[in-house]
């Protein structure tokens, strides 16, 4: 019996041989074929232009209503003066550097460009890096970071305060004040000052009180002073005679409250006045030195025997220590920049420290393996490749410190305004705060722009050479 063969197969076997090809196969392959897809044919992924330029029309209507217009009418509304009924030209632009007061923010925004981005970005830099050291860093980046929760208005306000004169209100002040008279006395009774008349038995001489007559031990010195307020030395000591034996004597206020009391003279009623140095002068030197009890007795010590004149420097009448003025007109753009600082110095951290984190180990591990020090590292390794971040920090924080408004309006006082006043609150103050040129105010506006474009203009470039 033979068996027909649709097709040849190999010898023994169902199996077909190899390049053969039977006429079902061909049959079944047929619809895979024409469902291939030619390759050719280009595919889009996502939504149809059409669709996407609907999405994006609002953002494009946004954009032109508040960003493209006012741009456009600002250049416009420059060009006239500040009633917009006269075209003056670039004479608005002209006045921005011809007017003291204008000058003068230009100066201070100098002044903001060169100080607060750099220090802004080394600090950013320090914490960074330092924080990978410590067990709990991640508490300590929050609390670096928590001042950017916090409005730069409200910001201000806290700095308000913290900048005050008076040591009581003042943080700044109480700081300093403090570590002051830990090293130096400040125990002080301005404008204290002995009877101006024949009786009294001390003088002023350059500032000091000195004795009239030369003095010997066992001579009591009598000090009586006058000049202060009752209530300055109201928990005072009362006022005692000093022993006898020695060069001593006794400073009080020879004041008795209500009138009354014998001149030159300790009455029960009046106060010692405690910590007064006193010197005892012989020749134009200085003998010997020494400080007022509670109950404002003095007694030297040491002293050969002689006449001498006792002298209150001048110090003891000196206003005590209160701090620094940092609302002052020399102070307040340091210090409002000391108020920028503490906001956004958390802000450049926490991107510094996402470059770091992307640097890759094996080169840091490789310089301290050749014997590095951490300072080679840091200086050699580190910096360098983290020099893009750093650049982005550093160019953000100018762009940021060129627009700078809340802080200055809110920290500085009226009267040191124009001392700490920069161009985004000139072009609001001569527009809107009393001005009234809006002329002007536009055409600082636009000064302003031209400023920060080169620096927005470097950000996109630098964005799109690290997207390729």
């Amino acid at each position: 019996m033979t068996e027909r063969l649709d097709g040849p197969q190999a010898p023994g076997g169902d199996i077909p041989a190899a390049g053969a090809t039977s006429g079902p196969i061909e049959t079944r392959s047929a619809p895979a074929a024409a469902a291939r897809v030619d390759s050719s044919t280009p595919r889009r992924l996502g939504p149809s232009p059409r669709m996407a330029a609907l999405f994006l029309l609002p953002a494009v209507l946004l954009l032109a209503a508040w960003v493209v217009y006012p741009i456009i009418y600002s250049i416009f509304r420059s060009l006239y003066d500040s009633a917009g009924n006269r075209f003056v030209g670039l004479g608005n632009y002209g006045s921005i550097f011809t007017d003291s007061a204008t000058l003068t923010t230009i100066r201070n925004n100098v002044i903001w460009v060169v100080v607060a981005p750099l220090i802004v970005t080394v600090l950013g830099l320090m914490f960074a890096v330092l924080t990978e050291r410590i067990r709990w860093a991640t508490a300590f980046k929050l609390i670096l970071f928590m001042p950017m929760a916090v409005s730069l208005l409200a910001a201000g306000v806290i700095f308000r305060l913290v900048y005050e004169q008076d040591p009581d209100k003042g943080v700044a002040n109480a700081v300093i004040t403090v570590v002051h008279d830990t090293f130096s006395s400040s125990a002080g009774y301005p404008g204290a000052r002995p009877r101006e008349n024949d009786q009294a038995p001390a003088a002023v001489q350059n500032g000091a009180v000195v004795t009239k007559q030369q003095v010997q031990d066992g001579q009591p010195v009598l000090l009586p002073l006058v000049g202060l307020p009752p209530d300055v030395v109201k928990d005072a000591a009362p006022a005692k005679a000093a022993p006898a034996g020695g060069l001593s004597g006794t400073v009080w206020l020879d004041v008795v409250r209500g009138g009354g009391g014998t001149l030159n003279q300790i009455d029960p009623q009046e106060k010692g006045l405690a910590g007064i140095t006193v010197e005892a002068v012989s020749g134009g030197v200085v003998k010997g030195t020494t400080e007022t009890t509670a109950d404002g007795g003095f007694h030297f010590t040491g002293l050969p025997a002689g006449s001498y004149l006792v002298r209150l420097p001048q110090s003891n009448f000196q206003a005590p220590f209160n701090g620094i003025t940092w609302l002052g007109p020399g102070l307040i753009t340091p210090a409002i920049i000391g108020a920028y600082i503490w906001v956004w110095a958390g802000f450049a951290m926490v991107l510094i420290a996402a470059g770091l984190s992307a640097i890759p180990r094996d080169a840091l591990e490789a310089a301290r393996i050749d014997g590095a020090t951490e300072w080679q590292v840091f200086r050699r390794i580190t910096v360098p490749l983290l020099s893009p971040v750093l650049l982005v920090v550093f160019v953000t924080m100018v762009i940021n410190v060129l627009k700078v408004f809340d802080l200055v309006f809110i920290i500085a006082p009226g009267s040191v305004q124009p001392q700490a006043n920069v161009i985004a609150l000139e072009m609001w103050r001569v527009s809107f705060g009393g001005g009234g040129n809006q002329g002007m105010g536009s055409a600082l506006a636009i000064f302003l722009l031209v400023l920060v474009l080169p620096f927005m203009i470097f950000n996109i470039r630098r964005f799109r050479r690290d997207e390729r």
